[in-house]
């Protein structure tokens, strides 16, 4: 079971991108799916989270009204819309499921709470 992120690229401050996130080898349609963060040199954070029981959305301060995350349900994909980047969004984006159920931020935010991850896409955003 695998999570396969994609969409990184370069792209210059105040840019967007989308982030996709699709599962090979089964569907991820009852979990949470969250997108977390690593620059270099610093530990992986949260970015964003989808519950699967409502799908209320969570969102790391630091992306708040910039970011959205979004599920196409035929597609079975997971999006990270990305608008105004800044040059400190630059870091390896993950996708991730799990099936805690969480129903607050605070458990959204830990990493222990996803079971599948993706390999990580690259954003780099220059100024």
């Amino acid at each position: 079971v695998q999570l396969q992120a994609s969409g990184g690229g370069l792209v210059q401050a105040g840019g967007s991108l989308r982030l996709s996130c699709a599962p090979s080898g089964r569907t991820f349609s009852s979990y949470d799916m969250g997108w977390f963060r690593q620059a270099p040199g610093k530990e992986r954070v949260f970015v964003a989270a989808r519950s699967w029981r409502d799908g209320s959305t969570y969102y790391a301060d630091s992306v708040k009204g910039r970011f959205t995350i979004s599920r196409d349900i035929a597609k079975n994909t997971e999006y990270l819309q990305m608008n105004s980047l800044k040059p400190e969004d630059t870091a390896a984006y993950y996708c991730a499921a799990g099936r805690r159920y969480c129903s607050n931020i605070g458990c959204y935010v830990v990493r222990d709470n996803y079971d599948y991850w993706g390999q990580g896409t690259e954003v780099t955003v220059s100024s």
